[in-house]
């Protein structure tokens, strides 16, 4: 354990759920260990995703903010990727809360220190795209998410989006269907191959939803899939551009981060049979009907705006991301 005072250190809130523990595993993979955990780390069934880390400390989300104020840390960066996700929620005031609030908090503490901030934006507010998949600032007042998910991470994109006072460098980063290892506590909302490894493993088969869209066949729903590994890699770049000494930086603003292509529930299924060295088996079943009206049948990444940035790095493909996520991580029972 490094004292506060030792170096600048780096913020990584959820750092115990999914995309934060990855975050935090690719920053110690590349030699950073200066790192301020923040989270719910009360939720047992996240314990395996950070306990291995290596950290100075941990800080309970809730108590996040009098921590800083009384021990004033030096900070180079803020991953702000804590957020309620659940998209089967429906209580807007939960949301409200952590996505809105906590937000906006993190934002005006930020700002006040000139602190750059990436945060976790949702493919969630594109709606069912009638608007299309463009990162472009002037189309969000008019989006309409399905749900009090979507809703409330475009709230919070339109107000960074109204602030006069800023970070001086801020992202928020539009995640799109984001699959990969340590998203084992998340249950009903981990990714469909998630979901599809462990119907395998149990009854050598897997179901899917039926479509209830005219226009998109049973399994043909599209769906932009972009593997964790891609995500973090994404966010170590914007890191390493506001550390550089150099001209042409990315600027502020609102980014997709997809892989800008759309493929299928059964393309994914069949990814993660190939996976486990077996010929597809596939059942549809009926989609629940609590959430049949707040589907996204289409989502696809326009990713011109990271690549004019000057991200220029392969994206793993859906094959080749499903395979090494279902035979190095699920078959092998690891997390990363």
């Amino acid at each position: 354990m490094s004292n506060l005072n030792d170096t600048p250190v780096i913020i990584v809130t959820g750092a115990a759920g999914f995309i934060g523990s990855c975050m935090v595993q690719f920053l110690n993979e590349n030699e950073h260990h200066n790192l301020i955990l923040v989270d719910d780390f009360g939720v047992e069934k996240k314990r395996a995703n950070w306990e291995g880390k290596e950290y100075i400390r941990t800080v309970e989300r809730q108590s996040f903010f009098e921590w800083l104020e009384k021990e004033q840390p030096e900070i180079s960066i803020v991953f702000h990727l804590g957020a309620r996700t659940d998209t089967t929620e429906f209580d807007y005031a939960i949301h409200e809360e952590l996505n809105v609030q906590y937000s906006q908090k993190m934002w005006e503490y930020c700002t006040a220190r000139q602190i750059p901030l990436v945060y976790a934006s949702s493919a969630a507010t594109y709606g069912n795209g009638e608007l299309g998949y463009n990162d472009d600032h002037e189309v969000v007042k008019q989006l309409q998410p399905l749900n009090p998910y979507g809703i409330s991470k475009n709230e919070f994109d339109k107000w960074a989006l109204q602030q006069t006072q800023q970070p001086p460098f801020w992202a928020g980063l539009k995640f799109f269907n984001v699959y990969g290892p340590n998203e084992y506590h998340k249950a009903r909302m981990a990714s469909v191959i998630f979901h599809s490894f462990n119907q395998i493993r149990d009854t050598g088969l897997v179901k899917l939803f039926r479509s209830h869209k005219d226009g998109f066949n049973d399994g043909e729903q599209l769906r932009d899939f972009v593997y964790v590994k891609d995500v973090v890699k994404v966010m170590y770049w914007l890191m390493q551009q506001q550390e550089a000494d150099t001209a042409g930086k990315p600027a502020s603003g609102l980014y997709n981060l997809g892989t800008g292509t759309a493929r299928s529930f059964i393309d994914l299924v069949k990814a993660t049979f190939a996976g486990v060295d077996k010929e597809p088996n596939i059942q549809f079943i009926d989609m629940p009907e609590d959430i049949r009206d707040k589907y996204q049948y289409f989502t696809e990444a326009n990713m011109n705006k990271l690549k004019e940035a000057g991200y220029h790095k392969p994206f793993y493909s859906l094959e080749e991301g499903v395979d090494d996520y279902v035979r190095n991580y699920l078959s092998a029972g690891k997390i990363f």
